[in-house]
């Protein structure tokens, strides 16, 4: 693949005072921020379906008439059966961030030890190891055509990798004055938006690979950023408490929210419909706000995150019938009484998902904020999770160096890989012979809400939606 990118140059800006920060009000916030939202979201309630139709009725002339029977919707699962799938092996120390491509063909983590690993999601080998940051790596983010993999590290540099050779491209994004945190993609592939240590949120020009906004965002670290679905807006979140919403095309601050007890907020993720943010913050909750409102519409509580920065996803899950008979019939042939496709039991409902500093990763419904699973760990911090689109495989990574996949289904075997991409059996790795060791980790990542200046390393954003997620999302949101 030809390099598309040219160099750039080294952008100034200036550093504004210790926590004064310029947020300018729009005259009418709430009408940029409905550019966000879906037009075609009418979805009927899930209330139509509770009602009984009556088994008779009588028609204008007296007649009894039977009407035709309503087709039931599916039940929903109150729980699932997420099952180790994989283990990957292959990083020194604690991983700070885990991807699955767009395509879901690949995965890419992100490790402290300066190194990004690209597995093969389908059969977990071990495809590129990709060298050329100097310190540990924070955040990666996916170009939305899988092609490209962006990385922000600690020696304050973004930099590119061709996916499909593992080479690191030439041109490097230099500009932050401090670690570089988070990462993400313009839905369109055509801007970055990168968060840091120096508490400032850059927007880039990926074509001419030049700095088009520095926005002085908040008053400490910022710890995660996102793009809208249409890429009309931005995200991001920081230590200070704050979760603020901009305008991609101006770069003027459109909401600012903060929840009473203030705690350090280490992700935010906008929803797949556009209409929410999903928070993750240091009191051991994740909130799902409103952000055009400006209120906190579902809180979701089971895990521990006191210490680390740890990202929260969406995903979504369908029921076992819907499982089975995708299983049966992979082509999709099933066909209903009138010749057409049978998607009764095809619908989805949306989840979100997160680490735990205990070791294991937490599921909730997103609608009625009932916990579907806890996956359980080893008992080291689960720092990053992500969701793949297609068949919904949940990875994830923390300080035990491994990288985990995770199904949801119908088998119940259990493989390991080490960075050779070898299988191994029974979920007990080994690397050369001997059964690899937990490494402690404990200098590898350091709370974000401390304020220091040391190094750390830490799992802050996440990409991806799809269609399907959309509609789960506004089934149950709605």
């Amino acid at each position: 693949m030809s390099n598309d990118f040219s160099p750039a140059g080294t952008p100034h800006r200036d550093r504004s005072p210790k926590r004064k920060r310029f947020s300018p009000t729009p005259t009418d916030p709430s009408a940029k921020l409905q550019y966000a939202y879906d037009e075609d979201q009418d979805v009927p309630s899930d209330a139509d379906e509770a009602f009984h139709t009556p088994a008779s009725a009588l028609s204008p002339n007296g007649t009894t008439v039977t009407p035709k029977r309503r087709k039931t919707s599916p039940t929903r699962p109150r729980s699932l059966n997420y099952r180790p799938h994989f283990t990957l092996h292959g990083h020194k120390r604690g991983i700070s961030c885990v991807k699955i491509s767009p395509r879901g063909h690949l995965i890419a983590s992100a490790s402290a030890d300066s190194t990004i690993k690209l597995w093969d999601a389908r059969t977990g080998a071990l495809q590129h190891t990709l060298e050329g940051h100097l310190a540990g790596i924070n955040t990666i983010t996916w170009s939305p055509d899988s092609r490209v993999l962006a990385s922000g590290s600690d020696d304050k540099l973004i930099r590119f990798w061709e996916v499909e050779s593992g080479k690191c491209l030439e041109t490097v994004l230099v500009g932050h004055h401090n670690y570089v945190y988070s990462l993400a993609f313009a839905p369109k592939g055509n801007m970055l938006v990168s968060g840091s240590y120096d508490e400032a949120v850059f927007l880039w020009d990926i074509r001419t690979a030049r700095l088009m906004r520095s926005l002085p965002a908040h008053s400490d670290p910022v710890s995660g950023v996102d793009f809208v679905r249409d890429g009309t807006l931005i995200a991001s979140c920081s230590s200070d408490g704050l979760i603020r919403i901009w305008d991609t095309g101006t770069g003027q601050c459109l909401k600012t929210l903060v929840h009473e007890d203030n705690a350090a907020v280490t992700s935010v993720k906008f929803s797949p419909n556009g209409r929410y943010v999903l928070a993750a913050t240091l009191d051991s909750n994740v909130r799902l706000w409103n952000y055009v409102d400006g209120r906190v519409v579902k809180t979701y509580q089971g895990h521990k995150n006191v210490k680390y920065s740890i990202n929260a996803c969406f995903g979504t899950y369908s029921s076992m019938a819907a499982m089975l008979e995708e299983a049966g019939s992979p082509d999709g042939e099933d066909e209903g009484e009138d010749g057409e496709r049978d998607s009764r039991a095809k619908k989805q409902w949306a989840f979100a998902a997160i680490g735990s500093e205990d070791g294991s990763i937490v599921l909730w419904d997103v609608s009625s904020k009932e916990m579907l699973q806890r996956i359980p760990g080893n008992g080291t911090p689960v720092l990053a999770v992500d969701v793949g689109m297609e068949d919904q495989t949940i990875v994830s990574g923390g300080l035990d160096c491994c990288v985990r996949v995770w199904k949801r289904g119908l088998g119940d075997a259990s493989e390991t890989t080490n960075g050779d991409g070898a299988i191994e059996e029974n979920g007990t790795a080994h690397v050369n012979g001997q059964t690899d060791a937990q490494e402690n980790g404990g200098d590898v990542v350091v709370p974000i809400a401390n304020g220091n200046e040391e190094s750390t390393t830490e799992a802050v954003d996440g990409d991806g939606a799809g269609d399907e997620m959309e509609k789960a999302m506004a089934m149950v949101l709605e």
